[in-house]
Order: C-alpha cells, then structure tokens, then sequence
C-alpha cells in the first residue's frame, strides 16, 4: 500500500470519527446496506451468473420497491413480500432514498 493510500484512509477514519452519533449510524447503515449488496453479486457471480445481469436485477427491485413505498399503498411487509427480499432491505431502501 502507498503511502498516498494510508494517509487518505487516515484522514477518512478522522473525518468518520467527527461524525455525530446520528451521522455515524447513518454512515455504519449506508456501509452495511453497501456491503449487503455487494456479498449478493459476488455470491451470484460465484455461483454461475453474469455481474451485469444480476445488478440488473437488483437494481430493478430496488427500483420496484422505491415506486412502492412512494405509492405509500403497501406495508413494508407487503413490499418485501411482492419483491421476495427481507424487511431489512426495504427498510435500508426507504432509508437511504429518504422516503
């Protein structure tokens, strides 16, 4: 690693560490829902499936699940039952498109 690159991780953990409690919890939730996303496509990779084709796919459902909550007709339950994901994911969907 260069010198470059440990410094700037430096330098985001010390910003990341002025964060107020709230905007910690919303940094730790965007990392999680990242990371969540992330472990799908590489596990669908692994397993046989084009990345391109599974994005797609998520990004279709993520999609999906934005116009249904901003239709505000469905239960989170509901969407997640209709888009075959956890409550969880919605719930993170809703929170990161602040809806």
């Amino acid at each position: 690693m260069t010198k470059e690159k440990v410094f700037g991780k430096l330098f985001e953990a010390a910003e990341i560490a002025k964060f107020t409690p709230e905007e910690q919890a919303g940094y730790e939730a965007s990392l999680k829902y990242y990371r969540d996303l992330k472990n799908v496509i590489d596990t669908a990779v692994a397993e046989g499936e084009s990345k391109g084709r599974l994005e797609g796919k998520i990004e279709g459902k993520i999609e999906g699940i934005s116009k249904s909550l901003r239709r505000g007709k469905l239960t989170i339950e509901e969407i997640a039952e209709d888009f075959e994901v956890t409550i969880e994911f919605v719930l993170q969907i809703k929170l990161q498109q602040g809806l």
